[in-house]
């Protein structure tokens, strides 16, 4: 603080006695002491100026600086109107702002000079105001900035900081002969495509790739702090639904009793989270696994939140909670759903899966559900194997059991990323180990979904339905795991990774799909599309449920229930 005080003195007596000298003006030793007396009380107590660090300037800082002598000048110009000209009062501030700039610059590109040196080579994508805020991060680091990459053709050949921007088109021509450290995508509204498309085009031109959170990443948490992170294989196959209309989900849950089965897994507890975002009056958090209801009642707990420990296999139990807490909407996502441990475990799963569900869709209509929303899976068409075929029936009977006031709905969709079943942690955990990656055939494909799109637009179906129905969500386009492996390898950064085929588990086929026929129906969201009704006898339905229970050749009643199913135990 001294050193900023001896500094204004010294320049505010250099500056006054040049512009006396250039106007001719004689000495006056009063004058420069009135102007340095006001201009050390603007600088310390109205603007705070000596805090600043000149080791840390920015634009910010002349602004700053500015502001407080130009304020400063015509409080001055108040006291010594008449005594001295102006012209010298406005030569001095203009002397006065470019010496004391100078001298901060100076300052800071001989202090940050010696202390950081600039080793690495980054070139930011996006020209915009997120990409000169990233790049004014990098002032103060080991990172020099190179170049700004933009969209616009417009911006080619002009610069931020000095800075060349050099519009997409000529990337390569301009840039690309060389190889860099860094590339930071600053391009928080671009969507998955556009990122994906960049990804492709230039990562192999560059050591590492970070990205800022997308717009959506940011208003879905307004505590959300947006910063660089690595890029990931969620940024890339990332799916952000157009339509999704927040305001009908809100209006579905909002101020209702929500029960959520498979509470703690995946998507049953990322549908709890969205339902307390949306403020539902109360959370009845059904699971039977103790430590997946101990997770998510621990992070979501409160006075509104009721964890109940029950398998929906006991329909005593599944009565009395529903009698208890009388719900307004059952979000039914508890289900047994890795194909090879079904495919293990028929037994079990039947009754899991198709008698769980059974009970949760009896009870709700019992007590009078508004709305059962039925989690079910793109493996429930033309199913190969046991799980998907469970499933199914499952449709079989929301879509035909007698209702009566109680709407109920199935909402079909594919892989979820992050979710326990979904490949990515796996081969996470392979690329973390140094564990070459186990892919089960070259040609396999999936549908990929970010768990908390899926979830909010699993809600948003739920909000239109009418009962009866079969929703489809908009899954893009399948992805090869092979590429997926791929991708996750490169991003890893480790290329002795391998890819290792292994063969097709029991159960598992190529390509799921996600429509037996086409939809007969559309909604008034291109992301959710309704499939063909399935007309099934109900009380054939009982019966052959029934003879599934007690047979002991499960596949061959699987196979009378669904005709389609074609068990498929290797390839």
């Amino acid at each position: 603080m001294m050193y900023n005080i001896l500094i204004i003195i010294f320049l505010t007596f250099t500056t006054f006695s040049w512009s006396f000298y250039l106007f001719h003006i004689p000495f006056d030793f009063t004058i420069i002491l009135v102007v340095l007396a006001i201009r050390l009380f603007a600088s310390r107590l109205l603007f705070k100026d000596y805090s600043i660090s000149w080791s840390k300037v920015s634009t910010k800082t002349f602004l700053i600086k500015s502001v407080v002598y130009i304020s400063s000048f015509w409080v001055s110009l108040l006291f010594l109107y008449g005594k001295v000209p102006v012209s010298v009062l406005i030569s001095e501030l203009f002397l006065y702002l470019f010496l004391i700039n100078f001298s901060m610059y100076t300052y800071f590109f001989i202090v940050n000079r010696s202390q950081i040196k600039k080793s690495q080579s980054v070139i930011i994508y996006g020209a915009g105001k997120a990409g000169i805020q990233v790049n004014e991060e990098f002032k103060n680091s080991t990172y020099s900035v190179k170049y700004f990459i933009d969209d616009d053709p417009r911006l080619d050949k002009r610069s931020i900081d000095n800075i060349l921007i050099v519009s997409h088109n000529k990337i390569k021509e301009k840039l690309l002969n060389n190889h860099y450290d860094l590339l930071v995508i600053a391009m928080p509204s671009a969507d998955q495509k556009r990122i994906h498309q960049i990804y492709e085009e230039l990562h192999g031109y560059f050591n590492k790739i970070q990205i800022l959170p997308s717009l959506n990443e940011i208003l879905r948490d307004k505590e959300f702090t947006p910063q660089l992170k690595n890029i990931s294989v969620e940024d890339l196959l990332a799916r952000y639904p157009k339509d999704l209309d927040k305001n009908k989900i809100s209006k579905f849950i909002n101020d209702k009793v929500v029960l959520v089965t498979g509470a703690g897994g995946s998507i049953g507890s990322e549908i709890v989270r969205q339902c307390i975002k949306f403020k539902a009056s109360k959370l009845i958090l059904l699971d039977h696994s103790e430590f997946n209801l101990y997770q998510i009642e621990q992070e979501v707990g409160g006075v509104n939140i009721i964890p109940v420990m029950q398998s929906v296999v006991n329909r005593d139990d599944i009565e009395r909670t529903f009698k208890q807490y009388c719900p307004d909407i059952v979000i039914h996502a508890a289900a047994y759903k890795h194909v090879p441990l079904v495919e293990a475990n028929i037994s079990e799963a039947i009754n899991n899966n198709i008698m769980g569900t059974k009970n949760i869709i009896d009870m709700a209509i019992k007590y009078k559900v508004e709305k059962v929303v039925l989690i079910s899976t793109d493996k429930a068409v033309r199913p190969t194997n046991v799980m998907g075929t469970t499933k199914r029936i499952c449709e079989l009977y929301a879509q035909n059991v007698k209702a009566h006031t109680t709407d109920i709905v199935a909402v079909r969709f594919g892989n979820v990323l992050g979710s326990s079943g979904s490949v990515i942690p796996k081969f996470k955990s392979q690329i973390e180990k140094g564990e070459n990656i186990t892919v089960t055939h070259p040609e396999i494909t999936r549908y990929f979904m970010l768990i908390h799109e899926a979830c909010e637009l699993v809600l948003q179906a739920g909000a239109i339905a009418r009962g009866g129905e079969i929703f489809i969500l908009d899954m893009g386009e399948p992805i090869k795991i092979v590429d997926l492996a791929q991708k996750m390898i490169d991003l890893s950064g480790n290329n002795d990774i391998k890819i290792v085929f292994c063969g097709l588990r029991p159960g598992e086929k190529l390509y799921e799909e996600l429509l037996i026929n086409d939809s007969d129906a559309t909604t008034n969201y291109e992301s959710i599309t309704v499939a063909k009704p399935t007309n099934y006898d109900i009380e054939k339905l009982n019966r052959d449920i029934k003879n599934l229970i007690e047979s002991e050749d499960k596949i061959q009643i699987l196979k009378n229930i669904v005709p389609e199913f074609n068990h498929q135990l290797n390839q």
